[in-house]
């Protein structure tokens, strides 16, 4: 690490002194744009020289400067969506130019950085780009800048709670998305302790949004470890451009005929404020703050599900006695009634004989004689009076223990009294256990200073906290988590030094899951002669002998059993709430997360391009971050040592403009982190010009991502204890004797257990698991894609692409049973998949713009092709998405309007908490926004699916219904 920083010091004073050098010999260029019909200033209009690189965008009174060492004459190109482009040609110094621009019908002219890590033009772009500018911003349908993420061209979202969502591109998307990173001003804004973005709790508030940029696919070569499935970029707005102050308030309600947890109406609000301010264009500072609060949507998904072969089954609660609700929690728990009932015997042998000093060491045989003197015949249940009667052939002290021990001795007496059924605790809902009071409070502060027009310093922290529900392998409440990240940065014209870190902090977050279960066992715990078990078996027996049938029997049993339970809302009920949720999870056998990891994070770039006259495009550059994981034993391998996790990469891109119709882009990067060995990720595009502002492109990209800090040292129980997660490096295998005691593959121990129902237990059919002798790998990706980006007609644009996608050591979980025959003890561990796996699509988009009407629409397809054997399928990804859209900016004097429809068809979604199909939907987004130039104001009216028509977008997440919302925005 000391290395790595020094050479990253290094570089940022080279790179320093060869810039500050470059600008002795500088033309300015400043000036003002206005709009030609309305004469007011036009904030954000990038300014740029033609073919270059260079240039700056307007501040909020319309004005812009910078200075360049490009050999004049040179033409400057202003452009905004929107109007119409103007072009000046510059022969020396230019301060004070005007620019009128006319409002007209521009497409694909808008400026992307992310494509390429230089700035171009969109229709140029050698990849697959989305982009939402400053512009649309404003006026977006979503509730949130965030949510109208789903109506870019092939993007989905998984919807965990109110404030959680997770992005995702072609295909295999997850709750918590390890394959798609998200960036905001450079930063990696993935918690570290979980190695994915937590949604946009701690991000950008929508007043402090300049624009949006986000890559489909593979972008390892530019952008280094992750992001395999796609990279989203958010750039906030600097206080030169845009200063003074903005807020905005948004009231609103939600949960409209929401019968998942009978609340009725549900207020929901929000509240943002930007400050900013510079002074002669040198020292700037802005700060912004946004807070919401609301009542989050409740996931209430009662059906039965099968943990064994994932998948649901027939009955609830009254009907099937191992019966584990989806969202429903403690009732993962699940114990067979004979093991049961022959653990129990064995104790209770040994116990008796201890007691009686040895007089007594068989209690069983003992009984057996007492039943044989008394005419009981082998096999047959004695009566209530026989029973009492066998009581007098033992000594009074023993006889309490004896009498308990009596149904379980009849039940194994009697063949088949005690089925071979696994029976399962009473669980709680999921509103009962987690915190849906969901709030986020978001800041970000920034100083700026310029050394000149090019060269600036930030220093920047945004810090965030809130109250969220996240799924995982099980569902957790994150209450009070909060991230910090925390920035220094030097950047030029052609370079950037940074360093950052985050600091992830899980508060008062903890497992749903394991509550239930712990509140279950400190009202009643399962096990021992008194424990609900024992209840259980024993009331079925009594019943049975009763003449009972078996429903009636498991009916009957369970109500005793839950005699007294802890009702939800009762003192006892709070009393064990409480207590758990404020221990940790292990050894203080409570629920809570004690997770404080951290990321440094240091890098750098040079562009050399304008160094080399533009003669060829060139840039290099270089990274190194380290993780500090600190759980306390609670997520990770690490209540007994610290664990840290260091990576390091460098990449170097070259372009060359081969004529004037193509050019090609060679990029390569190579990585390497602690665990695993380096490897190296090429990347080749290239862009040919068929007519003007129309242009094909072809790629090759690779990408990869290292197993998360989960992957390799997670040491946690789930599903309420029953479960062990485990990291899949050899360390952890080794130290749960996978190696050696192997564990058997779940799709084996179900058929296992079949057998032992059927009354022929065959062993034979378990299936051995062996671990690869390297330990787990990175997973890799080949991306191939081609695409065609142009304007039909000056009004229409039109965007298409289709990809195919190649992956490898594919990293997935395997479930194991370890000692199945006696007490299985279940882990699920991260492996690579042996073989190729395949997915392939492509999108199509349609913009349409006839003076401020716009017509949008577009459609994605996203197919998984054949799989490997045992390949766990989490694709996760519906074939079929579409989105179409229509808005006004100003179909009346200062009145505007948009309203976007999406629709997806069914699919199957797989992960560690569910499995299942999640059903096609339909929605509808809309706003009505009024302009009040007077005060510089917007009021808009809105919602997000106004029909109301409920919908989940994964399964076993929170069904989720319209918001409705006013909202009023000064100076946006």
């Amino acid at each position: 690490m000391n290395k790595s920083f020094t050479k990253i010091i290094c570089m940022f004073f080279v790179l320093t002194a060869t810039t500050v050098a470059a600008f002795a010999q500088s033309i300015a260029v400043s000036g003002t744009v206005t709009d030609k019909t309305t004469k007011e200033p036009i904030p954000g209009v990038s300014v740029t020289i033609k073919g270059k690189t260079i240039g700056n965008a307007t501040n909020d009174k319309g004005q812009f400067s910078f200075s360049t060492t490009e050999r004049v004459p040179f033409t400057i190109v202003v452009s905004y969506i929107g109007y119409v482009t103007m072009e000046r040609e510059i022969t020396s110094n230019a301060t004070n130019l005007n620019f009128e621009l006319e409002t007209g019908v521009i497409l694909g002219q808008e400026v992307v950085i992310s494509a390429s890590r230089t700035p171009e033009r969109i229709l140029e772009s050698p990849v697959s780009i989305e982009r939402i500018g400053a512009a649309a911003l404003k006026e977006l349908p979503a509730p949130s800048f965030y949510d109208a993420l789903n109506n870019l061209k092939g993007v989905e979202m998984s919807t965990q709670s109110l404030t959680f969502k997770s992005v995702n591109t072609r295909g295999f998307n997850a709750n918590g998305n390890t394959r798609f990173n998200q960036y905001i001003d450079g930063m990696d804004n993935q918690a570290p302790g979980l190695n994915f973005s937590v949604g946009n709790i701690v991000g950008l508030s929508d007043l402090d949004v300049d624009n949006v940029e986000l890559l489909p696919g593979a972008a390892s070569a530019l952008y280094g470890a992750g992001g395999i499935n796609g990279t989203l970029l958010m750039t906030s707005k600097n206080p030169y451009q845009y200063q003074g102050v903005s807020f905005q308030y948004k009231g609103g309600i939600n949960h409209v005929d929401d019968n998942s947890t009978n609340q009725g109406i549900q207020e929901f609000k929000q509240f943002d404020l930007r400050l900013a301010k510079s002074w002669n264009n040198k020292f700037g500072i802005k700060t912004s703050f946004s807070f919401l609060q609301a009542k989050d949507w409740a996931a209430a998904d009662t059906r039965n599900f099968d943990r064994t072969s994932r998948q649901l089954k027939a009955g609830d609660r009254s009907s099937d006695p191992n019966y584990d609700g989806i969202n429903v929690y403690g009732d993962e728990i699940s114990q067979n009634m004979i093991n049961v009932a022959q653990s129990l015997n064995a104790g209770i042998i040994a116990g008796v004989n201890a007691a009686s000093g040895g007089q007594i060491p068989n209690i069983q045989t003992s009984l057996n004689g007492a039943f044989s003197a008394l005419g009981v015949g082998a096999g047959a249940a004695p009566s209530s009076a026989q029973q009492a009667a066998a009581l007098g052939f033992f000594p009074a002290a023993l006889r309490p223990t004896i009498q308990s021990y009596m149904p379980f001795y009849i039940g194994l007496r009697v063949p088949g009294l005690i089925p071979n059924q696994f029976v399962s605790r009473t669980g709680y809902a999921e509103h009962d256990l987690v915190d849906y009071d969901t709030k986020s409070l978001k800041t970000s502060t920034s100083l700026h200073y310029r050394f000149n027009n090019t060269i600036e310093a930030i220093a920047q922290a945004n810090w965030g906290t809130g109250t969220s529900v996240y799924t995982g392998t099980d569902r957790y409440s994150l209450r009070n988590f909060s991230i910090g990240q925390y920035k220094l940065e030097l950047k030029g014209q052609d370079f950037f030094v940074r360093g950052y870190t985050t600091q992830e902090r899980s508060g008062d977050a903890y497992n749903a899951t394991i509550l239930g279960t712990f509140i279950n066992e400190a009202w009643k715990p399962s096990g021992g002669l008194t424990g609900w078990y024992a209840q259980y078996i024993g009331n079925y027996i009594g019943a049975r002998a009763g003449g009972q049938n078996d429903a009636a029997a498991q009916t009957f049993a369970r109500s005793q059993a839950d005699v007294g339970r802890f009702v939800p809302g009762s003192v006892g009920y709070e009393t064990a709430k409480k207590a758990i949720t404020e221990k940790t999870i292990g050894p203080q056998n409570g629920a809570k997360f004690n997770d404080k990891t951290n990321l440094f994070h240091y890098e750098g770039m040079y562009n050399f391009s304008n160094a080399l006259n533009n003669v060829v495009d060139l840039q290099v550059g270089a990274s190194y971050r380290d993780y500090f994981l600190h759980s306390d034993g609670t997520i990770f391998d690490d209540a007994n040592r610290d664990i840290s996790i260091g990576e390091f990469g460098a990449f170097v891109q070259l372009g060359k403009k081969l004529s004037d119709k193509f050019k090609m882009t060679v990029a390569g990067r190579y990585d390497k982190s602690k665990n695993f060995e380096g490897r190296l990720t090429p990347r080749v595009t290239g862009v040919y010009t068929v007519a003007p502002n129309n242009n094909l492109r072809i790629s090759y990209q690779s990408g990869y991502r290292n197993p998360t800090a989960q992957d390799q040292y997670i040491d946690l129980a789930v599903g309420g204890g029953s479960t062990r997660l485990i990291g899949g490096l050899p360390e952890s295998i080794t130290k749960y004797g996978l190696n050696t005691n192997k564990g058997v593959l779940a799709s084996s121990y179900k058929a296992f257990l079949a057998s032992v129902a059927s009354g022929a237990p065959n062993p034979a059919l378990l299936t051995p698991y062996t671990f690869d002798e390297g330990g787990l790998r990175p997973e890799s990706v080949q991306s191939f894609e081609f695409g065609y980006k142009g304007l039909a007609t000056p009004r229409l644009l039109i965007d298409a692409y289709a990809y195919y996608n190649i992956y490898e050591d594919f990293i997935g979980g395997v479930d194991l049973y370890q000692n199945p025959t006696t007490t299985a003890v279940r882990f699920t561990v991260p492996v690579n998949i042996a073989g190729k796996v395949k997915s392939y699509g492509g999108a199509f988009g349609l913009d349409y713009q006839v003076g401020k009407w716009n017509w949008n629409g577009n459609a994605s397809y996203n197919k998984i092709g054949n799989t490997p054997a045992n390949f766990d399928n989490n694709f996760n990804t519906p074939e079929w998405r579409f989105n179409a859209g229509i808005g006004n900016r100003e179909i009346a004097k200062n009145l505007g309007f948009n309203v976007q429809y999406r629709w997806q068809d069914e699919f199957l979604w797989n992960s560690t908490f569910a499995r299942g199909i999640v059903p096609s939907y339909s929605t509808f987004d809309a706003q009505v926004n009024l302009k009040v130039p007077s005060v510089n104001s917007m009021i808009k009216l809105g919602g997000s699916n106004i029909l109301n028509k409920y919908y989940a977008t994964s399964f076993g997440n929170p069904q989720v219904g319209a918001i409705y919302y006013i909202g009023f925005t000064y100076n946006p």
